[in-house]
């Protein structure tokens, strides 16, 4: 154990005290009806938090990150925890199916300054669950109270959870699980309305969150996630729920303005226009040219793939440039499509997109 010890107190990233920053964690805050990034493996990096956070997003968090791999101090994971000021406040997430890891973990990511740590107990992927990590802890309550315990002990950082709705239809106990996890001194809980047996099919149960928030005696927020693509859905998570925040995973793809459309729908009651062709595509490059500088060129560009068909969805000819710029290893390449593209049928061989 030494080892990941020695990491945490040395790390280059612990470069600011913990005294340094006292941002309001909004998913801390009772009421506060936040609207936050999800965290999602090969999506919510860094470029992709600052991009969010700049579009209205009251809090994001990292990728998840293996405990295991954090204690081992592999290149990977620290890379995944690297964080920019402009990302506050901003949680680690991190997994695992050991409780001393976990806390090895947690001590780890502490080092590293975010504003809170984050424990999935919900991912649905047969690869973390084979391993009793994520969802496989809503198996058994227990462990899954034995875990959060051991990081809250860890760390002096609030401890924040992500689950699920239960195993199964047959298992679902979110209340007692929700009251078990206040007890040990988490200090918020979001929930994915599914169960891990449904993966992402189906739809999400939001009925489960009204049931949840009434739940007596639980005090600590609660976060909806699952299904969030609108600014109807969130006034009506809010309004007809009562929970405390919002969390919003896939629609962000590509489409990072959704916070700000939400937010201004939350405030206003009006819609925002959608952000032009122009705008997106800008919008899209700024996030290549920061996903490179973070990255590298190879992986910075990889990294983008998953985000450049919402960004192009609906633009005529759109699955033409999609096309070229998959074919692309050079930032640079991919920029001059980007920012020279027009919707006409015409120009797209001036650019060099075989039509």
């Amino acid at each position: 154990m030494d080892s990941f010890l020695n990491f945490a107190m040395n790390s280059n990233l612990s470069h600011i005290s913990p005294e340094d920053h006292k941002p309001t964690i909004p998913v801390l805050q009772g009421g506060s009806r936040s609207v936050v990034l999800a965290p999602m493996e090969d999506v919510s990096d860094s470029p992709f938090r600052q991009m969010c956070r700049n579009q209205g997003a009251d809090v994001v968090y990292t990728e998840f990150i293996s405990s295991e791999a954090i204690i081992r101090a592999s290149e990977a994971s620290k890379h995944k925890m690297v964080f920019e000021e402009a990302e506050r406040p901003l949680g680690i997430q991190i997994f695992g199916g050991r409780e001393e890891a976990m806390y090895g973990a947690a001590k780890v990511a502490e080092a590293n300054n975010p504003d809170f740590i984050d424990i999935n107990f919900g991912c649905p992927v047969y690869k973390i669950v084979k391993k009793n990590a994520g969802s496989a802890c809503l198996r058994d309550p227990g462990m899954m109270e034995r875990m959060a315990g051991t990081v809250v002990d860890a760390t002096h950082l609030p401890v924040t959870v992500k689950t699920r709705l239960g195993w199964d239809d047959q298992s679902i106990r979110i209340r007692e699980i929700a009251l078990m996890l206040q007890s040990v001194g988490v200090k918020a809980l979001t929930v994915h309305a599914r169960t891990r047996s449904q993966g992402y099919k189906g739809e999400a149960r939001w009925e489960y969150f009204k049931y949840l928030r009434d739940t007596p005696g639980l005090e600590i927020p609660i976060i909806a996630n699952g299904d969030i693509t609108t600014p109807e859905h969130a006034r009506y998570l809010f309004d007809e729920t009562g929970v405390d925040g919002i969390m919003i995973g896939r629609a962000t793809i590509g489409n990072p303005w959704i916070f700000r459309v939400i937010k201004h729908y939350l405030e206003t009651g009006e819609k925002l226009p959608s952000p032009t062709i122009g705008e997106r595509l800008e919008m899209c490059a700024d996030q290549l040219q920061s996903s490179v500088a973070h990255h590298g060129e190879r992986y910075g560009v990889i990294m983008m793939k998953k985000h450049y068909g919402n960004y192009i969805k609906g633009i005529r000819n759109g699955k033409y440039l999609r096309m070229e710029i998959m074919k692309k290893e050079r930032m640079e390449d991919i920029l001059e499509l980007l920012l020279n593209f027009r919707e006409e049928p015409e120009p797209l061989s001036r650019i060099g997109v075989a039509v």
